[in-house]
């Protein structure tokens, strides 16, 4: 019986390709590309930081990130600029079909797990629609490690009380996927991305778009043996998942 829904935050309720908008007007015919590579190096930060034994919270990450970003493309922000940038992280959008889908999860409890510091989480969610459709939300920072290292996950029983196999979690990061299910919990990928549609977007013969790429690396399941027990399109097709007719 799964008596928990447990979401990811970056890519699965909230649209971390909303930044676009910020980096786009920061830097005009940059902003694709800024999006991609910094999120992209955020990840792979949140993931050397754990293996280096070397942890910072996931604030101190993006901002590396953006630095690292901004620097390969040779662009120089003000201090207030680059601050403004770092700030978008804490405004993303939420994808349209969450608000609805956590409502109607009424009854089973409802909590979010993120690499994100908590601070970053409390304004991310608090100036957010979904504030009040989310019980718990967790940040990995109380285990000073990101996911997909398992201490990270082991929070969910520490919090909530449940079981791994109690735990539907979500998420459309291959990585988590993969580390969540590895970890025990039942797992539902959000297919965002569809693979049928990635060979004809990348098999252009030319240069490859920045969100093209950012597709093919951060969207699909990893090749891990860690598969997920069920693959939806949208959020709004889980109720059934907690409910079933």
């Amino acid at each position: 019986m799964i008596k928990a829904f447990v979401f990811d935050a970056y890519g699965t309720l909230f649209d971390v390709q909303s930044v676009s908008v910020v980096t786009d007007k920061a830097f005009p015919g940059h902003g694709a590309l800024i999006t991609q590579i910094w999120r992209m190096k955020q990840l792979e930060y949140s993931w050397l930081r754990s293996l280096m034994d070397d942890y910072r919270d996931f604030w101190s990450v993006t901002r590396e990130a953006l630095t690292y970003t901004l620097g390969i493309l040779g662009l120089q922000p003000t201090d207030q600029l680059f601050d403004d940038l770092a700030e978008a992280y804490n405004h993303l959008t939420p994808y349209a079909d969450a608000a609805q889908a956590l409502a109607g999860l009424g009854g089973v409890r409802r909590a979010i797990l993120s690499n994100g510091s908590p601070h970053m989480l409390a304004t991310l969610v608090g100036n957010s629609e979904l504030k009040d459709l989310i019980e718990e939300t967790i940040s990995v920072d109380a285990k000073r490690c990101f996911k997909p290292d398992p201490r990270a996950y082991q929070l969910v029983e520490e919090r909530l009380g449940v079981k791994p196999h109690e735990v539907m979690f979500v998420s459309s990061n291959g990585f988590d996927i993969s580390g969540a299910k590895r970890f025990g919990f039942r797992v539902a990928r959000i297919s965002r991305v569809p693979l049928s549609t990635l060979p004809a977007e990348l098999a252009t013969g030319g240069a490859l778009a920045p969100a093209s790429f950012y597709k093919a690396l951060r969207t699909q399941e990893e090749a891990l043996g860690h598969r997920p027990d069920v693959v939806v399109s949208s959020l709004a097709e889980l109720p059934r998942l907690a409910f079933p007719a």
